[in-house]
Order: C-alpha cells, then structure tokens, then sequence
C-alpha cells in the first residue's frame, strides 16, 4: 500500500479531512493491452477489471476470463539461458519492444441485454471490434466490427450527439468522424459520419478530444492544431467549422474541455507531447469576439517547471475525473512505460509514475494543480481510467500497459486538519 501525499475536504464535509491511500494489485504480469476499463460482466455486485483478452472477476481480481482467443506470444531465454515461450507481447518481461493489438477498450451494454459487453480500439489503422458479453455462459465472446479503420491513438467513446449514447470518435481514414451504431441492430456495421473534410491525419496522430468549446450545449472536437465547432444540426453530415489554435506542437493525449478556473466557460486540457513532457491548461478567451486560448502549462521537462518540483516524460493518457468528491474535476495520467522500447524518446527507463494532479482554486492564488503520486512502477498505456471499481463511491485507477493489467484502489482515511496540512505536497526548492 501506498500512502499519497494528498488530503482534502469531502464535497459539503468541510471539516472532513481525508488521507488518499493507494493499495496497488497486479493482476497480470503479461503485456496483453495499452488500456483497460471496468464493468460488471458477471453481475454479481463487484466491480470487474477487464485488460486486453481478459477480464478479472472483483473484488479480488484473481480469478481471469478469457473474452477472445489469448493467442500471442513471444520466445526469451529464461535466466538458466532455456529459450522459453512466453504468452502476451514483448514489454517488461522481454527487455525488447512490442505493440498490442489492443490500444484503448471501453465498457457499454451495446445490445442493451443488460450484460456489460467490451468494446476495444486495436491497433491504430485497423478495425475496432466489439466483444458481445455470453451472459454468464462459458466460452469466448461474440465478435462484432463497429468500424474498419480506427486511427489516432486517443480515440474517444461517449455521446457527442447530445442523444444520450455514446459514440466513437476519432480519425479514419484521413477525417475527423463520430460512428454509431444502429441501436437496434448494433451487431451490423457502424454509420461513419465525416465531420471535417479529407485531411493528412494519419493512423498514429496524437491527441484528440470532445466538449463544449463555444459554450452552445453542443460538444465539439479538438485536436492539437484547433477545434471544429458542431453545428446546430448533425442531418445530412454537414461540415463543421474549423477554429485554427496551436494547442500542442506534435499531439498529446486526450484533450477535454472543462472550466478549470470557474469564470463559466470552457478552458481546455492536455498533454503537450505524448513522448515527451508537458502539461498544460489552456485559459478560455474573448479576443475581438472569437474565442482564443492563453496556455498555462504547469509541468514540464525540468522540476523547476513545476511549482512542487515534479516532472515526468511521455504523457500517453490522461483520465479527468473528480478523484477527491470535491466536486473539481482533477487530472490523472503518468509515465506511459516504453512507448518505443527501452531506448526510445525521453527518459524511457525513469519509473514508470502514476499521479492525480488536484485542482484546487482560490482568490489569491488562481489555479493550482497539487500533484499526488499513486504509484512508482505501473505508469499509464495509451489509456488511463478512474472509475469506481470496488463500490465505495471514491475513484479508482485500472491500468493495462507493458508492465501488465493493474488496479490501484484508493482508500481515504479521516485524518486531522493538523495531519492534513502536514500531509501536502511542499512547493519546490532548487539544490
């Protein structure tokens, strides 16, 4: 168990003051998948784990399933020199590279049997199939293909239609597009919606996002070069309006948009790069009646960057979530452990941290982010989700990356407003 360096006030308990404690389970060692989510696949109460081709039965997440054919494997020498055969793709385990075929999943009941069915985002550039749930009976699950060719490497699941369901977005193909299923027939092809004109993204661009921008009640799409505004109807696939803003120079991770300093309009979050460093709010605007974004980027390459003297590299995944029920939403990302191998891009063998950055914001001080570490040998994949995972109402994190499958669960500990204080993140000094 790890203790974070983080207390704070439950929403409408303002004389609550809470420890964050973080119990890490490694549910698999084995490199299967750069993303994992939660469901209820059994529906027996408990909050299950579900990693590439398996799912791990809560509370404890022993107990693993297999949803489609566990095929892959690799061969390494053992330590006696014995070349042995081992399952899932190279990562940890091997000290070389490999790439999943399984990038992002995501949980729904997408033929609404009331059975929680998976939906994974593979490999960029391919198909994204989903996995419909046997309801309890033994054997592998279902395949369906919502689309053919899924490409960015932050894909988004949720409604952007506003008609309560969610929807995939994301490029293909060389659009920005929104695909949903006919809710009747979900097990036939998704109907691909461009929203954009052909453009030159390719499989593995970074960084895309969904929210209200304009403030109009209608989610719009951002990526690192601006923000195409939807407009008032979606009938007949209409183009939308492009907004030009240089959000990030290469493409981070996820992208959302949120007040984060509480003026009433949306302000936008991401990471800077998604090999490299960077975090960054992006202050909502007016300027000569257009919208326009002042960035406020409050982590970088060196400590000093950073107001509690905290830096790490490869941003791959950003979750935002409120993890402390204050009723702020905060950010959770970390290290994404060997995008390129143990040679590639910045610091790739630092730990492999986890963190959730608060927000915190005050009339003297503005915004702050206040970072909390959960962990130092899990990181992120090319997704990170903090979701309720054990039923007691306070976030927890499930990671599926090169280092295995992981849940680390969050147990809040009632402390003194004396241990509170004591307990917070010291603002950085320089040797």
């Amino acid at each position: 168990m790890i203790a974070g360096l983080v207390c704070t006030a439950a929403l409408g308990q303002a004389k609550d003051f809470y420890v964050h404690d973080w119990t890490k389970i490694h549910a698999n060692k084995h490199f299967w998948a750069e993303g994992g989510a939660v469901g209820d696949f059994n529906r027996d109460g408990h909050g299950d784990l579900v990693v590439g081709p398996y799912w791990y039965a809560g509370p404890d997440f022993k107990a693993r399933h297999e949803i489609y054919p566990a095929a892959e494997s690799f061969e390494m020498k053992d330590k006696d020199g014995k070349t042995v055969k081992v399952p899932g793709f190279p990562g940890a385990i091997s000290g070389r590279n490999g790439y999943s075929a399984n990038f992002l999943c995501y949980v729904y009941d997408l033929n609404s049997d009331g059975w929680d069915d998976v939906l994974v985002m593979g490999f960029p550039g391919k198909e994204s199939p989903w996995f419909e749930n046997p309801k309890g009976k033994p054997g592998l699950w279902k395949k369906h293909i919502s689309i053919n060719v899924t490409d960015n490497e932050s894909p988004h699941f949720e409604d952007i239609t506003g008609d309560g369901k969610p929807e995939i977005i994301c490029n293909s193909e060389g659009y920005f597009i929104y695909a949903e299923p006919n809710w009747d027939e979900p097990e036939k092809p998704w109907t691909v919606h461009r929203v954009t004109a052909k453009g030159k993204w390719q499989r593995f661009t970074h960084g895309m996002g969904v929210g209200d921008i304009s403030g109009d009640g209608r989610k719009d799409i951002m990526d690192m070069n601006g923000w195409w505004e939807q407009p008032e109807s979606l009938k007949g696939d209409p183009q939308w309006k492009f907004h030009p803003f240089k959000f990030s120079p290469g493409g981070g991770a996820h992208m959302y948009a949120y007040d984060v300093d509480g003026d009433g309009d949306n302000d936008v979050i991401t990471s800077l790069a998604a090999h490299g460093y960077g975090l960054c709010w992006y202050e909502h605007q007016k300027k000569d009646g257009k919208i326009t974004f002042v960035p406020h980027t409050f982590m970088n390459a060196k400590p000093e960057e950073n107001k509690y003297g905290v830096k790490f590299s490869q941003l791959h995944a950003i979750d935002l979530v409120d993890m402390n029920r204050d009723g702020l939403m905060d950010i959770v990302t970390g290290k994404r452990f060997w995008a390129h191998g143990p040679n590639g891009d910045a610091e790739p063998n630092a730990p492999a941290v986890l963190y959730w950055f608060e927000l915190r914001r005050s009339k003297k001080n503005g915004v702050d982010w206040i970072p909390h570490l959960v962990d130092t040998d899990s990181g992120i994949g090319t997704q990170v989700m903090a979701q309720d995972i054990n039923g007691d109402k306070w976030p927890d994190i499930v990671v599926g990356n090169k280092k295995g499958a992981f849940v680390h669960l969050q147990t809040p500990r009632k402390v003194t407003r004396k241990e509170w204080r004591k307990a917070q993140p010291k603002p950085y000094k320089a040797d």
